[in-house]
This record gives structure tokens, sequence and C-alpha cells, in this order.
């Protein structure tokens, strides 16, 4: 190996999890996001790296442009995706929380407010928000002017404001929120979820087609806690609940006979649950038995 492809194998790894973390929180798959990583490498590998001054800021823009352009293909299947379609979920180590706002913008509430930008601005807020890379760093990845990107970033801004969870959350309050939840499903305490559950709580399960899972979003405090109050006991087998780190954030992983079935996060707005999030399609639940490195 030449000292040149060991100095490009180098910063590759040195800037690996920071690259994942790019391009996972601008696809929510992270089958997709080590795509990415992949087609970045064969890029990364072939340039001259005497003539690339800035490794960081070079490679964050290879696989900015690589995840948006995969972004595109990614939207067209979820066109075609059987019931509400919900970002893959990640373990992640306890330390992530530590970064508050590296666990903030990785979180499954924060990746579905991130679901609702267009492309080219989802990967702008990212970049700007999450990253702070400068300005004309963004317009380089993402084919804009500086100008331009400046005008994104701040519609973009707006447009996340609007939609993520009012006010900080502690993990100590969304434990203890999940702790009383895993509780009153296990035991089908129906009081109990309603006194969690704000009145406008939304469900969303992602079973894929693949498992069986509701096709559409339940909506209010009395539709989700009698499916919910009604839904552990109908499994068979054994079915436990476990609290680990997913995204960042406190969440429950539900088993059945000793394999993971799902994987439950919520999203708490002044206290109570306004969203609660279930991934069930086996094919996003690949990560959950291992934990994934993110980085900023």
């Amino acid at each position: 190996m030449s000292e040149g492809t060991d100095a490009a194998t180098a910063a590759f790894v040195t800037h690996r999890n920071l690259l994942f973390t790019v391009a996972y929180e601008i696809l929510g798959s992270a089958a997709d996001a080590e795509d990415v990583l992949q087609e970045t490498w064969l890029r990364w590998a072939d340039v001259d790296q005497a003539e690339i001054r800035d490794p960081r800021a070079y490679l964050v823009r290879v696989a900015t442009r690589q995840a948006l352009t995969r972004l595109r293909t990614l939207g067209r299947r979820k066109e075609t995706y059987v019931g509400p379609w919900l970002p893959e979920p990640l373990l992640t180590a306890p330390d992530v929380a530590e970064d508050v706002e590296l666990a903030d913008s990785v979180s499954m509430a924060m990746m579905l407010v991130l679901e609702t930008l267009a492309p080219v601005e989802r990967a702008v807020f990212v970049l700007r928000e999450v990253f702070d890379l400068a300005y004309d760093e963004i317009a380089a990845a993402v084919d804009k002017s500086p100008a331009a990107v400046r005008q994104i970033a701040h519609r973009a801004r707006a447009h996340v404001a609007a939609r993520r969870p009012r006010g900080p959350v502690s993990s100590a309050q969304s434990r203890d929120a999940l702790a009383a939840f895993a509780r009153a499903v296990e035991t089908g305490d129906l009081q109990g979820l309603l006194d969690l559950l704000a009145p406008e709580v939304v469900l969303l399960a992602d079973g894929g087609g693949v498992v069986k899972a509701v096709v559409r979003p339940i909506v209010g405090a009395d539709k989700v806690a009698r499916l919910m109050a009604g839904g552990l006991p109908r499994f068979p087998g054994a079915v436990s609940t476990e609290p680990t780190q997913i995204n960042g954030a406190p969440a429950l992983i539900v088993r059945r006979d000793g394999t993971v079935d799902s994987v439950v996060t919520v999203r708490l707005d002044d206290g109570a649950i306004t969203g609660v999030y279930v991934v069930r399609n086996p094919e996003k639940l690949s990560r959950i038995e291992r934990a994934t490195s993110v980085a900023r």
C-alpha cells in the first residue's frame, strides 16, 4: 500500500462516523447511508490527495451529493411503501445523549420532521444546523450559490421550528414516560395510557407490508390507548419489553420469544406523549443488536 493510499484510508476512517451521520440524517436509512459511504470511498480513493486542502470538507461534499442522488431514489420507493414509512432505528451508545444537539438531530421525532423537507432543504438544514458547515461549503455540496443556500437554510429552519417538539425534553423525562407507557401496555391499563397520552397523540406503525401493522396513522388518545392496551396480550409467544437507547434517546425494544419484534419510541411535548412510533419491519431492525456510531 502506497503512502498516498495510507493517507487516504486514514482520512476516510477518521471521518467515517461523521459521513455516516450526514448520510443517515439526509436519508433516514442506515442501509442507504452505508451505500453512500461505499460510493464516497470509491470517489475518494481516486482523487489526488495532494490536491485536497480540507479532507473533511471534501468528503462531506461527496457524501452529501451521493446522499441527495440516493434520496430521490428512496423517495420513489416510499411512494409504493405499504403503510407509514419510519426512519430506520439505530441502537446508539449512551454517550450520544451527552451531545444534546446531535441526539436531538437523530431522534425519531426530528428525523420525521426532516422527512417533511424537500431534499435540498433537508441537506442544507443538516449541514448547517447540525454540522455547522459554512454557507460556501454547503453551496459546493448542493450546487447552489451561497446566497441561495442562506435563503434555503432560513426557510428550512422556520419549517423545522414549527414542527419540532415543543421545549427541551430530558432523558430522565423520556425514560420515566416510556417506563410508565410500557407498564400500562403490558398490563392493559387503559386509564394509565390515557393519563400519559396527549389528546392529539398520533401513532405510526411501520411494518412495510412484511409484518402486520396498522397501515394508517392512528390519531387521538382514546384510539391509541385502546390499540396499545390490547396489543401485547394478542401476541403469540412470550413477549417482553427492554428499555434501551435508540437514536440518542430512551426507547423500548419489544421481543417475542427472545427475538426482536419491534422498536418503540415516543415524542414528548409539555410532559405528554404526542407521538408513538413503532418500527416492526424486520428489514429495518438489523442494527438493533449492535450499537451504531454517530458523530459530528
